[in-house]
């Protein structure tokens, strides 16, 4: 294969491809394109799944920081981690540090705060960044349907000491 997908972006290209064959209105198309994906799925989950259950969780340790096999083994529910080890394994993936606040599995939304060395500048690359962010997410932990960023935690006040002073040289007798 010389063009390698990423999760993300295969994901996008099936979408824009469905997408083309609903704008043309035929919808036995639409309805045929649609169940190709869910058979093709199918067959490649089942395939999926039994390399899972030959390899065990030893070998398969290997290739869990892969966001393409990460995401192949989430679509199928066959990833052996839990939604919360695949979202520190995201989040410990992606340059810009962030903080886990919280996630609620019931609504799928997770809650971020920028890390130490991030700042929360609010500079246009955070957009960048952030994108970076969602992607890596939903091929690790699909389960995350948004992402809340809250503000930058606050710095701890500075430590203000305050003492006696030393004698100075001209009040010493």
């Amino acid at each position: 294969m010389s063009a390698v997908l990423d999760a993300a972006q295969a994901g996008r290209r099936v979408e824009e491809v469905l997408d083309r064959i609903a704008a043309t209105g035929d919808r036995a198309a639409c309805a045929a394109a649609e169940e190709l994906v869910r058979v093709l799925m199918d067959f490649y989950g089942a395939g999926l799944a039994r390399i899972v259950e030959g390899l065990g969780h030893g070998p398969l340790g290997a290739v869990l920081d892969d966001e393409l096999v990460a995401s192949l083994l989430s679509l199928h529910g066959l990833h052996p981690e839990d939604a919360r080890t695949r979202i520190a394994r995201a989040l410990d993936s992606v340059d810009d540090p962030v903080e886990l606040v919280g996630f609620d599995e019931t609504t799928g939304v997770l809650r971020l705060r920028p890390g130490p060395a991030t700042g929360g500048c609010g500079c246009g690359g955070q957009d960048d960044a952030r994108r970076t962010l969602e992607d890596t997410l939903a091929c690790f932990a699909p389960e995350v349907t948004s992402v809340e960023m809250e503000p930058a935690a606050a710095p701890p006040p500075a430590l203000l000491q305050i003492g006696t002073r030393p004698p100075s040289p001209a009040r010493v007798s």
